[in-house]
């Protein structure tokens, strides 16, 4: 006879344990797993393609900076070189100015430039569709024609018999 013995309960009941306790450590391991996954495809997308473009706000700000950069660093060859100073600190006030009047706007504001943002590309949409349903009209008219044996243009089918 076999010395084996036949495991006890306790020897059945560790596996369960174990599982249980790999539950209690993570009750939310899919969430975490698609967090990790999230993570990892935004970090793929930033090396491929660079950091995503931020906020419109944030855009707008940059966009006034630019301009503003640009506007000061210009230098007219047209006028003489007097002149050329007193141009320059005119454009710099109005640059000053303008970006006084626009700093507190998007500060207060941020997420009315995500609106408008938004209904610009809605707007786009509802224009690419109206064109594409004209053009389609445009497109079977011809056809019709086509097939009704007219021809291309407003020409008329001289019987010679």
């Amino acid at each position: 006879m076999s010395e084996e013995r036949p495991p006890s309960d306790a020897a059945r009941e560790e596996p369960a344990d174990e599982v249980r306790a790999a539950d209690a450590t993570d009750p939310d391991a899919w969430a975490t797993a698609c967090e990790e996954d999230l993570e990892a495809e935004k970090a793929r997308r930033r090396a491929r393609y660079g950091p995503p473009p931020g906020s419109a706000a944030e855009e707008l700000r940059k966009l006034v900076e630019t301009v503003a950069d640009k506007l000061s660093g210009l230098q007219s060859p047209l006028l003489g070189a007097a002149a050329s100073g007193t141009a320059q600190q005119v454009v710099n006030q109005v640059v000053r100015q303008a970006k006084a009047a626009v700093e507190p706007v998007i500060e207060r504001n941020p997420e009315v430039f995500d609106h408008l943002a938004a209904a610009g590309s809605e707007l786009l949409a509802a224009y690419r569709s109206a064109v594409q349903a004209q053009e389609r009209r445009w497109t079977d008219r011809g056809t019709a024609r086509r097939d009704e044996g007219e021809g291309p243009g407003p020409s008329e089918r001289i019987d010679v018999d």
